[in-house]
């Protein structure tokens, strides 16, 4: 199935929906490198053992001089917190996601009503791909324990959200604005549950607020956008493109309304805005490659905003352009901001 075109700028992709800490950070295994000059090339069969090697060894904390310090800490101290903290820390930034789980629940077993325990445990267990648990134990704690932090309602909104069980995400939702209803992002994160239980006029409203709160947030301004591009109204399809010009340029604003109008099958109005983007940047590759899709999903013939430059030089590029001959950006699906 093609896929539609989004400039960078205008629409903060699938990564960006809620505005708290990463839910679901995709750390990578560091490389390892020796310094002779030369390629170090190993059997296939010895990569597995090898792997373990390197993942005992920083379980060890052999030849990791903060890991090391860390295990130090918690040997002489095991009420240490913040070192058992930090060595989580440490392995999801070194792309050990289970170890850290694992330290995570020895710490929560040792501090159970620490809410950052709570949190760093709900979070590497997301990263991990564990969403149920990480959403099960954070309605746990939070059944347990009232306390003043939004950050946990507000991630097990998040949680709920991706799990699909959005009513119970709206109401963690709530509860993270009934502790702190003066934060934009957390206003943002609550449209976002409403858009995605088809509460459109909702879902602008909280928008809006966020918009209120900080007139520079991005992120809620592209998703207002999206969201107004729903509505069939010219009025409410003139503001979201002002929306996303806000976070870019013309160019990339009317051919990002064009590739939502596209995905919604509103084609002659997607035309409209392509070309409005090309009569402002006439070879801009993304809006060229939307309106060759466009092209081959309504039958209409493939036309060009006219310039002052011929017509057989333009169109020869237009089609260098379409054919990927030209450098061309990365292609991305149409979706709703998520995260900054």
């Amino acid at each position: 199935m093609k896929r539609l075109w989004i400039a960078g700028g205008a629409l903060v992709l699938s990564s960006c929906a809620h505005q708290v800490a990463e839910v679901r950070p995709k750390a990578s295994r560091p490389r390892l490198y020796r310094n002779t000059g030369l390629p170090v090339v190993r059997p296939v069969s010895m990569q597995p053992a090898m792997e373990q090697q390197v993942r005992n060894a920083v379980y060890a904390g052999e030849g990791d001089l903060e890991a090391r310090e860390f295990r130090r800490r918690i040997t002489s101290n095991p009420q240490d917190l913040d070192a058992r903290l930090g060595m989580a820390r440490h392995y999801r930034k070194m792309g050990f996601g289970e170890l850290a789980v694992e330290h995570l629940r020895l710490a929560a077993e040792r501090f159970p009503d620490s809410a950052g325990v709570a949190l760093e445990l709900a979070e590497s267990l997301a990263g991990q791909e564990m969403l149920a648990e990480a959403a099960s134990g954070l309605q746990a704690f939070l059944a347990k324990d009232a306390n003043n932090r939004a950050e946990l309602p507000s991630l097990l909104g998040i949680l709920r959200d991706e799990l699909e069980e959005y009513a119970a995400g709206e109401s963690a939702h709530r509860a993270a604005l009934a502790i702190s209803p003066t934060n934009p992002k957390l206003h943002n994160n609550l449209g976002y549950n409403l858009w995605l239980q088809g509460k459109r006029e909702d879902a602008v409203a909280a928008f809006r607020r966020a918009l209120s709160l900080d007139s520079h947030f991005a992120v809620a301004r592209n998703n207002l956008g999206r969201a107004l591009l729903e509505s069939p109204a010219e009025q409410d399809r003139r503001e979201a493109v002002g929306h996303f010009e806000a976070a870019a340029d013309r160019a990339v604003a009317h051919n990002n309304a064009a590739a939502v109008l596209m995905e919604q099958g509103r084609y002659d109005e997607a035309r409209k805005e392509l070309e409005q983007a090309l009569a402002v940047r006439p070879d801009f590759a993304p809006a060229l490659r939307n309106l060759a899709l466009l092209t081959e999903r309504d039958g209409k013939p493939l036309q060009l905003p006219q310039t002052g430059q011929a017509r057989e030089s333009r169109r020869s590029r237009v089609w260098r352009a379409i054919l990927g001959i030209e450098k061309k950006p990365e292609p991305a699906g149409v979706t709703l901001a998520k995260r900054k």
